[in-house]
């Protein structure tokens, strides 16, 4: 019953979040299209049963950055305008539309790379790729991030054990009061 509410809270705040949103993803667009000429940036993920999807996000990046995590990214690859976003999460928008067909869930383990062997070998280990992935969830809250995937796989298992309607509504709060960090980039 759990896995069914959290889907429709899933539809039902992704397509809020998309409709109140709609006049500030214009202006990141517009935005984006003036500093890096290609505003959105899609990336092959790991997603629900270990199965690919793509990922879509503002880019924060120059757009030839190596296609590596963002704890393996170089500072300097990161735009003025990407600065403002990553900070303010708002590079995690696009992924409202990843929530609404299905792909994601606004709370869950955070989609890895296929390159980031040792966290899906964790993760798989620990059944980490039964859910869905998602947008945040206590991993992100806490500022672990996939530098230590151990204890991110670890962190994202707690989670899935303990999700509730409860711990949902808390990590999206948590979040969007500014809890955690976001992806660090060296």
């Amino acid at each position: 019953m759990t896995t069914f509410l959290i889907r429709l809270f899933d539809i039902f705040f992704s397509i809020l979040g998309m409709t109140l949103s709609l006049p500030l993803l214009f202006l990141i667009v517009i935005l984006g299209f003036i500093d890096t000429g290609s505003p959105v940036f899609r990336q092959q993920r790991v997603g629900r049963y270990q199965q690919p999807f793509t990922l879509l996000k503002f880019r924060t990046m120059k757009v030839n950055t190596a296609d590596v995590a963002s704890h393996l990214a170089n500072k300097s690859s990161i735009t003025r305008l990407g600065q403002f976003l990553r900070r303010s999460k708002l590079d995690e928008l696009p992924q409202l539309w990843n929530v609404l067909k299905g792909e994601m869930s606004l709370v869950g383990p955070r989609p890895c790379l296929y390159s980031q062997n040792e966290l899906i070998d964790e993760r798989e280990k620990r059944g980490v790729f039964n859910v869905r992935p998602g947008i945040t969830g206590l991993a992100q809250v806490s500022d672990i991030d996939m530098s230590t995937p151990v204890l991110l796989a670890e962190t994202d298992e707690k989670m899935i054990t303990e999700l509730s309607i409860q711990t949902y509504g808390k990590y999206l709060i948590m979040t969007m009061i500014g809890k955690g960090s976001g992806d660090r980039v060296n």
